[in-house]
C-alpha cells in the first residue's frame, strides 16, 4: 500500500446538490475523501427503507459495460442511525468494480441493493466485559459503524480497536475517526457525558515506522499489546472479539482467538468471537 505523501495529500469533494437516482435501486454519491493512492471513502444517499445493524455489509457496484450491475460486497462504516452511509474502500487498478469505484464524484450514482447481512453484529455474542475489534486495511468498515452505535458502549465497559496497516498514512482514517467519535457532542447526547473514556485505540504498522510497529498477531503472542494498554489477555469470561480482515489475518487471529479458550458464534449460535468471511483486503 502507499503512504500519503506531499504528492498524494487527502482530497475531499461534496455535493451541493443531490440529484434523484434515475437507475433501480440506485443512491446518489454525496461526498468523496480520498486518503492515500490506494485508500478512499464515500458517502451516499439511504434507501428510506434500509434498515441494518451496525456491523453488516451490503452489495454495491455501478454497471459493467455489458450494462449488467458489477457489485461487491462492502461493509456500511456508518452507524445504524445515520441518515446516510459511508464506505471505506481500496484502490485496485485493474479491479473489475474498484478501478471504477475510485472515480466516483458527488452527485455520480452507485447501485445499492438493500438487503443488509453479516456476522460482525451485537447479536452473534455473549454478553462480556469487554469487546476487541481486530482489523486490518479497510476491514476497519464495520467498526466504524459499531463504534458509534450506542450499544456498543451499553453492552461493555471496555473497547478496543486494533488497526494494523502497512504504512502509516494508512491508519489516517482510523485516526480521525477515533478523534471525531471523542469529540462528537451528538454522540455524546446519544451515549452519554464520557462514553468515550471506554474506548481504547491501538494502531500499528508493518511496513512503516510509526509509533507501533509489528502485526497484531505477533503483539498478542509476545504479550506487547496487553502491556502497552495495560490490561489481561484475552479470556473466555469476559472478553469478546470481532475480526475483519484479510484471509491470512483471519485464519490466523481466529487460531490465537481459539487458544484463548474463545468459541466462535453466530447469529443463530452467540458465542464469544465473530470473524466477517465476506471481507477481501
Amino acid at each position: 500500500m502507499i503512504a500519503m505523501n506531499e504528492m498524494s495529500p487527502v482530497t475531499e469533494a461534496q455535493a451541493t446538490d443531490v440529484k434523484k437516482p434515475t437507475l433501480p435501486d440506485a443512491q446518489t454519491v454525496t461526498f468523496v475523501k480520498h486518503w492515500t493512492d490506494r485508500l478512499f471513502s464515500f458517502r451516499c444517499t439511504r434507501p428510506a427503507s434500509l434498515r441494518f445493524r451496525s456491523g453488516e455489509f451490503v452489495m454495491i457496484g455501478l454497471l459493467g459495460d455489458n450494462g449488467k450491475p458489477l457489485l461487491r460486497a462492502y461493509s456500511i462504516a456508518s452507524p445504524s442511525w445515520d441518515d446516510e452511509l459511508e464506505f471505506y474502500s481500496i484502490k485496485v487498478p485493474d479491479g473489475p468494480l474498484t478501478s471504477r469505484l475510485q472515480h466516483i464524484a458527488p452527485g455520480d450514482e452507485i447501485i445499492l441493493r438493500p438487503k443488509p447481512v453479516g456476522t460482525l453484529v451485537h447479536d452473534a455474542l455473549l454478553p462480556g466485559k469487554r469487546i476487541w475489534f481486530f482489523a486490518t486495511g479497510t476491514g476497519i468498515a464495520p467498526f466504524a459503524s459499531l463504534l458509534r452505535d450506542p450499544q456498543t458502549y451499553e453492552d461493555y465497559d471496555e473497547v478496543i480497536l486494533t488497526h494494523t496497516c502497512r504504512e502509516a498514512g494508512e491508519l489516517a482514517y482510523g485516526a480521525e475517526l477515533i478523534d471525531s467519535i471523542r469529540s462528537d457532542e451528538m454522540l455524546a447526547e446519544l451515549m452519554g457525558e464520557g462514553f468515550h473514556e471506554k474506548l481504547r485505540y491501538y494502531p500499528t504498522t508493518t511496513r512503516e515506522e510509526s509509533a507501533k510497529m509489528g502485526r497484531i498477531t505477533d503483539l498478542m503472542r509476545s504479550g506487547d499489546v496487553y502491556a502497552d494498554l495495560g490490561v489481561e489477555p484475552l479470556c473466555p469470561e469476559h472478553d469478546r472479539a470481532m475480526v475483519c480482515g484479510n484471509l491470512a489475518f483471519n485464519l490466523e487471529i481466529k487460531e490465537l482467538l481459539e487458544g484463548y479458550g474463545l468459541e466462535e458464534g453466530a447469529n443463530s449460535k452467540p458465542a464469544q468471537y465473530v470473524v466477517e468471511k465476506a471481507f477481501l483486503d
